[in-house]
């Protein structure tokens, strides 16, 4: 394991980095509180978003082992893999890079308890996020054989992700530019969507616009499907042309610097059947319902509650989900949806410049017809702002 310094970097890149000094050194005065709150002498960071949101180390490496290691006096140390360097350098703040070598003995997880011992951490209580993709299974047991005996290990998943939440003036710029995608993405599916429509053109379309107006990839797949698929609430490989009396069902989102803006629509192609109107009016009011509970102190589970009683009300209960949306925020593959989700009974409680997205999913596998209506809404001190320009009206494909 050797050390990595950035200062002879500095002079071959600029740092890429889209928030100042001063926003850094905010979050991490945050972190601090929070980790004298709970009691930990350091936090060994696995999840990509907290690496981001507290350095702005900007990469895909965690799908192989890397950790950022935070002291209780704010000073970090990250251990990553040699194709990472220069990631780090030139996308984070991170001062003090180590490099684990690959080969076939290679067990980063010892590197990282060396680290640990030469940091002063032995003995300490070591706050650490085991629910990320940013530490597998197995990776995780080599850091708890690794560490056993040298440091108590707390599970500390949502330390991170709670102050990430509630988002700042800095990071809600960004949001606002991912919202102005997710607009024009789907004013360039709705072009395409008509009898003879191709779903492999309408998705090349909408990532198109992502792209050109600066976008980044989402954290997963938009979800495209018409036919029976329209009933899919998840990506699945395949394209078809769009029949002349079909259904599209089209979940995106709008992404600029990892923010990401969702939105969901089911677009009725040919003539709007009585079943369609229907089913959209139910799902525009549970929308709107959930809306108004979307304020300052009201809960998670409040919200939901507002879109089963609508949906049961319609006769729906059959035909809705169990959840009806989360946060949304910086968050990496495989998966955009952040945490908290709204599903019964969830305490969180909303608070102003928390980004939320809301989805009235319906599918009915009785007639085989979908419906569903989403979009995204920043909570503010009178509640929420809608963050789409789109009315809540049933877009069809003529």
């Amino acid at each position: 394991m050797c050390a990595q310094k950035r200062a002879t970097m500095r002079e071959i890149f600029e740092v890429a980095l889209h928030f100042t000094q001063a926003e850094f050194a905010g979050r991490r005065a945050k972190l601090q509180a929070a980790m004298a709150d709970a009691g930990f002498d350091g936090l060994l960071l696995f999840n990509p978003s907290s690496h981001f949101w507290l350095t702005g180390y900007d990469t895909f490496g965690f799908c192989f082992f890397q950790c950022l290691v935070v002291k209780a006096d704010g000073s970090m140390v990250l251990l990553t893999r040699s194709a990472d360097l220069r990631q780090a350098q030139l996308t984070s703040i991170i001062e003090d890079i180590r490099i684990w070598k690959d080969g076939v003995d290679a067990n980063p997880a010892t590197d990282l308890a060396k680290l640990i011992a030469e940091l002063g951490l032995d003995g300490g209580t070591l706050g650490i996020e085991y629910e990320t993709q940013g530490l597998t299974a197995a990776n995780g047991m080599a850091v708890q054989a690794a560490l056993s005996g040298q440091a108590t290990l707390q599970d500390a998943s949502r330390l991170v992700t709670r102050l990430r939440l509630v988002k700042s003036a800095a990071e809600l710029a960004y949001v606002e530019k991912a919202a102005e995608i997710c607009d024009k993405a789907l004013d360039a599916a709705l072009a395409l969507a008509h009898p003879g429509g191709h779903e492999a053109r309408i998705l090349a379309a909408m990532h198109e616009v992502s792209f050109a107006e600066g976008g980044d990839y989402p954290g997963n797949p938009f979800i495209v499907g018409s036919g029976d698929h329209a009933l899919l609430c998840r990506y699945q490989s395949g394209r078809r042309a769009l029949g002349a009396q079909d259904q599209l069902t089209l979940e995106w989102a709008g992404v600029m610097r990892q923010y990401h803006v969702a939105a969901m629509r089911t677009i009725p192609i040919g003539p709007v059947t009585d079943l369609q109107e229907r089913l959209f009016a139910a799902a525009r009011e549970a929308l709107l319902a959930c809306e108004a509970e979307l304020r300052p102190g009201r809960t998670m589970g409040d919200v939901f509650a507002a879109h089963a009683k609508t949906l049961d009300a319609h006769g729906l209960a059959a035909h809705r989900l169990n959840a009806c949306g989360y946060s949304l925020g910086t968050v990496y593959a495989p998966c955009w949806m952040d945490w908290p989700m709204f599903y019964e009974g969830n305490p969180v409680e909303l608070a102003p410049n928390m980004v939320m997205f809301l989805h009235m999913i319906i599918m009915d596998s009785d007639t085989q017809t979908a419906m569903c209506l989403g979009r995204t809404s920043l909570v503010e001190a009178n509640g929420a702002r809608p963050l789409s320009r789109h009315p809540l009206e049933l877009l069809a494909g003529c």
